[in-house]
């Protein structure tokens, strides 16, 4: 009887050890750029988050955040107006924290059973921080390149293999993210059906430049 009761306590203790293990462990997300953030998202809002309730729905808790909806930039096909956001409660979890009655966020995510779920792997920022670049590209710019494809380059050399690629170098010319890519370029679809990376300035509001450059 006594070796079975070991048995069962050491089950027991592994079993306790992976699981502290998978609570602890770290969010782990591959970077993108907002255009590609926004393309993969089912719902694009922009909204100030006035309450959060913690939901103990399940094995891991859930943060619902209280929205009040300033404009909706994708989505209309999934819902006309959205209430609340639900994401996990917990950071190793990639659960995203809002502040409340501070900012307006631009929020990104998907829809399941009627919900929209976002994370930290998703694109979530306060709204008053964004580039102008980048809220034009939500406005408008980026669905004009959801049929475009930005390749990531690590490391040289890199380069396109199709019209419809944008070369995403970033990675190698900044530490910091994002980079200048990311905030200042959208990848855009020209009519010849090629893409290509554009950016809109002051004064010089129709610039596109070699899907290689910057």
């Amino acid at each position: 009887m006594q070796p079975l009761c070991h048995q069962l306590l050491s089950l027991l203790f592994v079993f306790s050890s992976l699981q502290i293990h998978q609570l602890t462990e770290a969010c782990s997300c591959v970077r993108s750029h907002p255009q590609d953030a926004y393309c993969n998202s089912e719902i694009v809002i922009r909204a100030k988050v006035v309450g959060k309730k913690l939901l103990k729905d399940g094995p891991f808790s859930t943060m619902r955040y209280t929205v009040k909806q300033t404009k909706m930039y994708k989505g209309f096909n999934k819902m006309q107006h959205v209430q609340h956001i639900y994401t996990y409660a917990s950071d190793s979890l990639c659960g995203v924290k809002f502040d409340i009655n501070k900012y307006q966020y631009l929020i990104t995510g998907r829809v399941f059973d009627g919900k929209v779920y976002t994370g930290l792997c998703n694109f979530n920022q306060p709204w008053e921080r964004l580039p102008l670049a980048q809220k034009k590209g939500f406005n408008h710019r980026y669905q004009l390149g959801c049929n475009c494809r930005i390749k990531p380059c690590h490391y040289l050399p890199c380069f396109v293999t199709s019209k419809n690629e944008c070369l995403w170098t970033d990675m190698l010319s900044h530490f910091d993210y994002p980079g200048y890519q990311s905030r200042h370029y959208a990848c855009i679809q020209q009519k010849e059906g090629y893409c290509s990376w554009y950016r809109g300035m002051a004064g010089r509001d129709k610039t596109t430049i070699n899907s290689t450059d910057p």
